[in-house]
């Protein structure tokens, strides 16, 4: 009897589930087997394998033949692989090592190769959809930031430019003030400027002509001696003239004045005696004479 080991259909309609089992090979697919090796359920994504390892290897080494979807179901697991190194000689750890490279390995073909369903495209789309709206949310955030940070620099440029500005006005401001304060201080100094030349020429006339005017001194100094004498000769002798002349004028004045002081000494004796003369001989005398 050959011995086949292949896939047995269970489940129901459009919902096929596999069963992997050893059974004659002249038997149907679907009807008697020998033993169940395991079962294989495609309709999920990855596939599931669920395999009884010890049993396939003892069926393989009795000569059974795997059909071909049981044959890659088994390769894909490293059964096949498994088997060979044991064959080879093999250590258990080397084995299992290379058996758990395999399986990764077909499991990353798979990951890359799997048919893709309607819920899988749908999904799929959906997930380039978000990604899309976020990276579009992203992008706009970013234009956004970036044009709020272009604003606030150009803000700050613009208080910047505006404080220069100030502070540039201020010391032209301040350059014009002291520009004025120095001509004004200029003005002022200029006549003192000009009265400390004024003196200074004068100071060094003046030193010019002290040793003419030293020399002319001697000479104004004599003359200024003899003007006085000359002066005083010439005022003694008016005086002596005028003396002369004024003399016999004196003396008949006081003649005059003697005279004079006589008379009014006389009226007024008599004015005296008039007062003391009694009654009747003030009649007498105003009789008239015969």
């Amino acid at each position: 009897m050959a011995v086949r080991l292949r896939l047995r259909r269970m489940g129901r309609k459009k919902l096929p589930l596999w069963t992997i089992v050893a059974a004659d090979s002249r038997r149907a697919r679907d009807g008697r087997y020998i033993e169940k090796l395991g079962n294989y359920n495609p309709l999920v994504k990855p596939s599931e394998v669920d395999l009884n390892a010890e049993r396939i290897h003892y069926w393989l080494s009795q000569g059974a033949q795997p059909s071909d979807t049981v044959r890659n179901l088994l390769s894909r697991e490293g059964i096949l692989l498994e088997r060979h190194l044991r064959l080879k000689g093999k250590s258990e750890e080397e084995i299992l090592q290379a058996v758990t490279e395999h399986r990764e390995r077909h499991a990353a073909k798979r990951a890359v190769s799997t048919k893709e369903t309607a819920q899988t495209r749908r999904q799929k789309v959906l997930e380039e959809e978000r990604k899309r709206v976020t990276k579009q949310e992203a992008e706009t955030a970013k234009r956004r930031a970036e044009e709020q940070e272009k604003a606030r620099l150009e803000a700050e440029a613009a208080k910047k430019k505006v404080a220069q500005e100030r502070i540039e006005a201020e010391k032209a401001a301040a350059a014009a003030a002291e520009k004025d304060q120095a001509a004004a201080g200029s003005a002022e100094t200029e006549p003192e400027d000009a009265a400390e030349a004024a003196s200074a020429e004068k100071a060094d006339n003046t030193e010019q002509e002290a040793p003419e005017a030293a020399a002319e001194e001697p000479a104004v100094t004599g003359s200024a001696e003899t003007e006085p004498a000359d002066a005083a000769e010439a005022t003694s002798a008016e005086k002596a003239d005028s003396t002369e002349e004024e003399a016999p004028k004196a003396a008949a004045e006081e003649s005059a004045a003697a005279g004079s002081a006589e008379a009014e000494a006389e009226d007024a004796a008599k004015a005296a005696s008039a007062e003391n003369d009694t009654p009747e001989e003030k009649a007498k005398e105003k009789k008239p004479e015969k």
